[in-house]
């Protein structure tokens, strides 16, 4: 048996969910630019994960830890299904998935028959991608800096259909965001039929005006695929206001859900006409489950996004916003000062906030990667392009502070160093 004053102390440590919402209503009056500077507020956040805080992670933007209260969910959903997978996994937690897609549905801002969940947004986007008809010589306009995986996904297609992919460029950072809405229209033809492009870079975190180019490619009967890898959950937007046709994302970043979970809100006149990327039965054209016909595949993960919605709005995405703009502005403000730090990243209000990316002169980005890793135990994310190259920093919620003045402090040796 459990002591009595034991098991207060097991209560109250592991009912964190309930901390979060408690801490939360105390401040729900607080502006949240305020709240972003409130180390109490965000120390009942920070001690809702479980980290190895030995490794200091400013690679949020691969994938992130979950908080407590999703993993335990994740792990007890694998304990259920492990007792009979046959039965529990297929008849008591896979229909649960469509209270998960009408919960992510509402906080999206789109019908719950336009999303199907899917296990990244690699896989929600290459739908799209791959599930539109298209005609030799039709054209998809995209940019140069759109992520690897999805610009391979067109590649394969021009080489396998014939079709035209032309690859706009911009400048880093970018802060017209009108002039990126005119370099993708100056790429448009007659044969255009995709336009693709991002929320916010994967590379950057550069900005793109989406219902702007949305609107654009609607008037002209063309589709718009927009990856929002980094953007859902990361800062405030509904997807109704976005006015897009497809919008895929991973909820294993900024929402914080199991590794494996993603989704693809597909506009609902483009359901039947788009085909899935894996075959599905006729009688679900009409379907946005037929997206999901995947075979066998796991319960757990995605209903465990419940709790991590619930997680996220106990916070507020407002808040989360506020916070991650916070943290970068911290380390920016201090580092921008030296004479050989440049920030690849637009800092204007409303255009950035838990994904920067800094260039140090002289010193490659993987040879920094390597320096800050060896040397201080920091994780971060080289990023070499054609054009640039830098180190890609993506803080969390989770992190404190004095991570982040440890990581300045860390960026400060590396360009005493010399190290090239």
């Amino acid at each position: 048996m459990v002591p009595a004053g034991a098991a207060g102390y097991i209560s109250l440590r592991t009912d964190w969910l309930e901390r979060i919402v408690s801490a939360t209503t105390a401040v729900a009056d607080v502006p949240a630019a305020e709240i972003a500077a409130d180390e109490t507020y965000w120390r009942e956040i920070q001690q809702a994960f479980t980290l190895d805080r030995t490794i200091l992670n400013f690679n949020n933007g691969y994938t992130c830890p979950s908080p407590r209260v999703v993993h335990e969910a994740l792990k007890r959903y694998l304990d259920i299904s492990n007792q009979a997978p046959i039965y529990y996994m297929w008849n008591t937690l896979e229909p649960n998935v469509e209270t998960v897609r009408r919960k992510l549905a509402a906080e999206a801002g789109c019908e719950a028959d336009e999303i199907a969940i899917t296990r990244n947004a690699s896989e929600g986007l290459q739908i799209a991608q791959l599930g539109i008809d298209m005609q030799p010589g039709d054209e998809v306009v995209t940019t140069n800096q759109d992520y690897g995986r999805m610009l391979d996904t067109w590649d394969q297609r021009a080489r396998r259909d014939k079709i035209v992919v032309k690859k706009i460029a911009f400048p880093v950072p970018t802060t017209n965001l009108a002039e990126l809405q005119s370099r993708i229209e100056a790429a448009v033809t007659p044969k255009t039929r995709v336009i693709h492009f991002c929320h916010i870079t994967n590379l950057t975190g550069q900005l793109f005006p989406v219902r702007e180019i949305a609107r654009f490619a609607r008037s002209r009967g063309i589709y718009t695929i927009v990856d929002g890898a980094h953007a859902f959950a990361h800062f405030p937007f509904k997807l109704r206001d976005l006015e897009v046709d497809f919008y895929g994302t991973s909820l294993h970043k900024w929402l914080l859900a199991p590794v494996g979970t993603g989704f693809l809100y597909v506009r609902r006149e483009n359901i039947e006409k788009t085909w899935p990327l894996t075959p599905a039965n006729a009688n679900l054209t009409k379907s946005i489950k037929k997206f999901e016909e995947v075979g066998t595949h796991p319960a757990a993960n995605h209903n465990a996004i419940a709790e991590a919605l619930a997680f996220h709005q106990a916070i507020g995405v407002e808040r989360r916003a506020a916070r991650m703009r916070y943290l970068s502005d911290r380390w920016i403000t201090r580092l921008e000062k030296q004479p050989r730090v440049k920030i690849l990243s637009s800092r204007l209000p409303n255009q950035s906030w838990g994904l920067q990316n800094v260039s140090l002169e002289g010193i490659t980005a993987t040879k920094a990667y390597e320096y800050l890793w060896s040397k201080h135990r920091i994780i971060t994310a080289a990023i070499t392009h054609a054009e640039y190259q830098g180190l890609r920093i993506t803080p969390n919620i989770y992190t404190t502070l004095q991570e982040v003045d440890m990581f300045g402090d860390a960026v400060e040796d590396l360009l005493k160093s010399g190290t090239t």
